[in-house]
């Protein structure tokens, strides 16, 4: 208590606050404020990079998907079994929230003067058109039948734009297999996820057309598409699924597979993977500059505290105590500064996510805008570990006051 009171009365007796020492709490609450606000910062923009990228690829192909071996080494899958039971032992797995078929078929689209290869995926009534629905910019969403033909096309804003085509045009679909096969689409709706590989080459249908076209039997489909609860708990979920169907075949003797959405995308996940590395050299950084600015701080005071600290010890202070009224003092500046950093970070992640003040190129980014994700957890953790690891490097110089003798510091100006 003796300690904590001398601090705070320090700490808040600004008339006696020399010339020299008032600019250096200030370049220290400044050097810890902008570093828990870069690092906030950061780390906001890294998770919502991270759900941003990885929520539009599980989107558009699920978290783990029930396929044919062969699909595997082939551009044109191969069919599969997926009956009900299928789909209900799956769907009653701990950890799956969600499991819908899809059929696919590569095939072409021309109009009078543009053409474009596409894969046409087929869904159905069971699916989940959540995603679609959150990207869909133009027209709505086909109707997604599982036993007629309807018809009708969701194309992505990028093919569109290179095929000319707009909501309620026709458009015709040509299939190549022993001979050329031509279908009609109405385009009812165009999407734009901005992940180009995936726009340019994807076009959504019902299921029932992508069966006919490619001629299976109604209970052969391309897959299954598993969907999760927890990202997190991929892998658990994952051997699981590989526990019920893999080294199991079909009544046509196909092998099933349950490749996850990173074993198909390994390039994506290992780029967001390579993501977390910048933030830890960011953070590493910026916790060294708020250590290094509060060490120099810490310095300045005590040097021009040497008459107090003289005092106090003719008075019958310790050393001991005196360095805990010392890092007491600081962390008084470190939680200044941690107090003015969140409330940066907050006031800039507020402004990011209300009025998209930073753009981005959709081109190499996958999105329009810089997106943010608060994440209470990592902000907690960050402070605690910004003020744990100031508090740390602030030990070895507070033994500074251990070399300051009563006698003739009493006598120092």
């Amino acid at each position: 208590m003796f300690t904590w009171f001398i601090a705070k009365r320090l700490f808040r007796d600004n008339d006696n606050v020399k010339r020299v020492s008032r600019p250096a709490i200030l370049i220290a609450t400044m050097g810890v404020a902008v570093g828990v606000c870069v690092m906030i910062v950061s780390v906001c923009v890294l998770q919502g990079f991270q759900q941003e990228i990885r929520g539009k690829v599980i989107g558009l192909g699920g978290h783990i998907q029930v396929v044919n071996y062969e699909t595997l080494y082939k551009t044109e899958p191969s069919p599969i079994v997926v009956d009900d039971s299928l789909v209900h032992t799956l769907s009653s797995l701990p950890g799956v929230r969600h499991v819908q078929r899809f059929c696919a078929k590569p095939g072409m689209l021309k109009t009078e003067d543009a053409f474009r290869g596409v894969m046409f995926r087929g869904v159905g009534e069971d699916y989940d058109t959540t995603f679609l629905h959150r990207h869909l910019v133009a027209g709505t969403l086909p109707v997604f039948s599982d036993t007629a033909s309807v018809g009708q096309l969701l194309i992505s804003s990028r093919l569109a734009s290179q095929l000319h085509l707009e909501v309620g045009d026709r458009v015709y679909a040509y299939f190549f297999e022993q001979h050329i096969r031509a279908r009609r689409f109405d385009v009812s709706g165009i999407f734009n996820t901005n992940m180009s590989d995936m726009d340019n080459n994807l076009a959504f249908t019902g299921i029932a057309t992508v069966q006919n076209l490619c001629g299976w039997d109604p209970l052969q489909f391309a897959g299954a598409e598993v969907m999760v609860d927890d990202f997190n708990r991929l892998p658990q979920v994952s051997a699981l699924v590989e526990g019920v169907v893999n080294h199991t075949h079909d009544a046509y003797g196909a092998y099933y597979s349950s490749p996850t959405i990173s074993d198909l995308y390994p390039s994506v996940f290992s780029w967001l993977e390579l993501l977390d590395t910048n933030v830890w050299v960011i953070l590493i950084l910026m916790v060294c500059v708020a250590g290094f600015t509060m060490i120099s701080g810490l310095l300045i005071i005590i040097l021009e505290r040497t008459n107090f600290i003289g005092v106090m010890k003719a008075m019958g202070a310790t050393n001991t105590q005196m360095r805990r009224v010392f890092l007491c003092f600081a962390a008084f500046i470190i939680g200044r500064g941690l107090l003015y950093g969140n409330l940066l970070a907050a006031v800039l992640i507020w402004a990011q996510m209300q009025f998209h003040v930073v753009s981005l190129d959709p081109q190499s980014y996958y999105m329009d805008t810089v997106p943010m994700t608060v994440h209470w957890g990592y902000m907690l953790l960050i402070d605690v570990s910004t003020l744990v690891v100031s508090m740390l490097a602030l030990v070895v110089p507070s033994y500074l006051i251990s070399h300051i003798h009563p006698a003739r510091s009493i006598r120092f100006e």
